[in-house]
């Protein structure tokens, strides 16, 4: 089931926890979803995720979340910036999946409905995102219709030795 969240009072505390224990599995188990250097732990994740959920509106920034039974199985962020000179579009942030539910298409809902919410709902035009490259998510989301609109070469230093580029893509609604 896909479903989203537009305000802090929506998040329950079990919901949260999901979700931070999430975004602890898909990075210590080295996903591309805002920590680049594991291990992290629940507290370092905590912090970060409570500053995106005490941020949430309807206007500005969402949650989306697919769940399987209850369980949170992935979840992203869309915002954007009410600057009259770049308010048409958003910023798409921590596309994760939990490893327990990877390769069963729930990536690629959230990216779809993603799309209705944004368009639809917050009114934005296009939508914007940087991806870790060596990884194969340009390829990922180029499936879904986003496209490459730069790189920027060695720009994510992952380990001593292993720079990788940050792909820019971008997707008109």
């Amino acid at each position: 089931m896909l479903s989203q969240i537009t305000g802090e009072n929506e998040m329950s505390s079990e919901l949260r926890r999901e979700l931070v224990d999430c975004w602890v599995v898909v990075s210590n188990a080295g996903g591309a979803a805002g920590f680049p250097f594991p291990p992290v732990t629940f507290d370092e994740v905590a912090a970060v995720a409570d500053r995106i959920i005490s941020g949430l509106d309807p206007r500005r920034s969402r949650l989306l979340l697919a769940t399987v039974d209850g369980v949170l199985a992935g979840w992203l962020n869309v915002r954007r910036d009410l600057n009259p000179l770049v308010a048409h579009w958003g910023t798409v942030h921590h596309v994760q999946t939990h490893t327990a539910f990877r390769r069963r298409g729930f990536g690629a809902a959230l990216m779809n409905r993603l799309k209705d919410v944004a368009r639809d709902e917050m009114g934005l035009e296009q939508l914007h995102l940087a991806a870790r490259g060596g990884v194969g998510l340009e390829h990922f989301y180029g499936g879904l219709g986003w496209k490459e609109i730069g790189r920027w070469p060695g720009a994510l230093r992952i380990a001593p030795g292993d720079d990788r580029d940050e792909i820019l893509m971008a997707l008109a609604l």
